[in-house]
């Protein structure tokens, strides 16, 4: 194992969420402002007080996988093994990956992993008796699962495990990976998060709390980030996984690079289980820490992606975070919220802005913040309302921010030799 920190390159990825269930449709759509939040489909919502969530839509597993697969899995699995195998073949690793089995590994977060399982086998468990509980219940709900089975499928021996930590797990997945390949302990590692919890209980809970928006008369207008009408943010599912390589092996193989990660900040709060710590404070180590990670200055970063969930208290205090970390720059930078199109993807958001960062940098594209309708005169930045802005990226920073007072931030780099 090397002492040296290597250079890691994401090669690949993979992305499917409300808007789209392939990496060049949710470009398309992110860059056009598309909404994906619309009335639940998946069951009935009549009895809920929030009624709408950004869900996959025309997604069918037997398409992707076959039916010992697809009975066998939450859909929260099901996603992770399709955005893993678009991210394998867009590295050019396809389904065979010619990679050392032992230092291949994958990393995948999930804040909740198979509640859909859970509240059905619950039912079943009721309704049924214990007997009738499947055998399949418990490898089903863990969200290790979803690593696990992508390991099995392509032969990857090397480090494998699922990180939890709220809203932050999949930024944790792809800076961990990012942090054992830079090592010297893997040379490639699929790494990304996945998320399906638009069910029954999970709606109830987040709506008890009072964090979903309630426009369920526009739910294509309800994720608002930054806009001074938000009340809530959307609940979202999908998955978004990358290939992270390490340079060398890359190049010795020829590989397409889509970007560079160079940082990796990761903090806590120690404050609320809930509400963010004043002024962002956890989130403003965060950045700094990704910055000095990256050896990068604060006047360096072009864009960053928000954690922007559209709820009062934390657009408000990732506004204040970044006007710290950056100072004058502040008004410079572009931030924007892809939440707006896609919802939370909760323990997946990591994962999927992750993949939107680097087509940033790759393409010098950025996707805006849709519904905006009226300014908040304390959020002030420049948040691509509405219009995707394109202008050169260098880089970006990828925030996500947890329940627990988690704070994660990525610092991805457009790919020049």
């Amino acid at each position: 194992m090397s002492t040296e920190k290597r250079r890691v390159v994401i090669t690949g990825a993979g992305l499917i969420t409300a808007v789209a269930n392939d990496l060049a449709s949710n470009w398309d759509a992110l860059l056009s402002g598309i909404s994906g939040t619309d009335t639940i489909t998946s069951f009935d919502p009549s009895r809920l007080e929030v009624r709408l969530a950004a869900e996959v839509k025309n997604f069918d597993p037997a398409d992707y996988l076959d039916k010992k697969e697809v009975r066998r899995t939450d859909r929260f699995c099901q996603f992770a093994l399709v955005a893993a195998a678009e991210a394998l073949r867009t590295a050019g690793l396809g389904e065979s990956p010619d990679v050392e089995s032992d230092r291949f590994g994958v990393i995948t977060g999930s804040g909740i992993g198979g509640i859909g399982t859970l509240e059905q086998q619950h039912l079943v468990y009721l309704e049924k008796g214990p007997d009738r509980v499947s055998p399949f219940f418990v490898p089903m709900f863990i969200a290790d699962m979803a690593p696990g089975l992508i390991s099995m499928k392509y032969g990857a021996k090397g480090p494998n495990y699922s990180t939890q930590s709220a809203c932050a797990s999949s930024a944790h997945a792809i800076g961990n990976a990012f942090k054992l390949i830079q090592r010297g302990i893997a040379d490639v590692i699929i790494s990304g998060g996945t998320e399906s919890s638009v069910t029954p209980l999970t709606m109830a809970g987040f709506a008890s709390m009072k964090a979903l928006s309630s426009r369920n008369d526009e739910p294509e207008k309800a994720s608002r980030p930054f806009d001074a009408n938000r009340d809530g943010f959307v609940l979202g599912e999908g998955g978004g996984l990358v290939v992270l390589e390490a340079l060398e092996h890359a190049r010795a193989r020829g590989a397409p690079i889509m970007a560079e990660v160079v940082g990796y900040g990761l903090t806590a709060d120690a404050h609320h289980m809930t509400a963010p710590a004043p002024e962002g404070e956890g989130a403003q180590r965060a950045m700094r820490q990704a910055l000095e990670d990256g050896g990068l200055q604060p006047e360096d970063i072009d864009y960053i992606n928000a954690h922007g969930t559209s709820t009062p208290f934390n657009d408000l205090s990732e506004t204040q975070a970044i006007k710290k970390v950056f100072g004058d720059h502040a008004h410079e930078l572009v931030v924007s919220s892809t939440k707006s199109m896609t919802g939370h993807t909760l323990g997946a958001a990591g994962g999927v802005e992750g993949v939107i960062c680097t087509l940033v940098v790759k393409e010098g594209k950025i996707p805006p913040t849709i519904n905006f309708s009226e300014p908040d005169p304390d959020c002030d930045l420049n948040y691509s309302f509405n219009e995707a802005t394109e202008r050169p990226v260098e880089l970006a920073l990828s925030n996500s921010f947890g329940f627990g007072g988690h704070n994660v931030t990525l610092a991805i780099k457009r790919w020049e030799e």
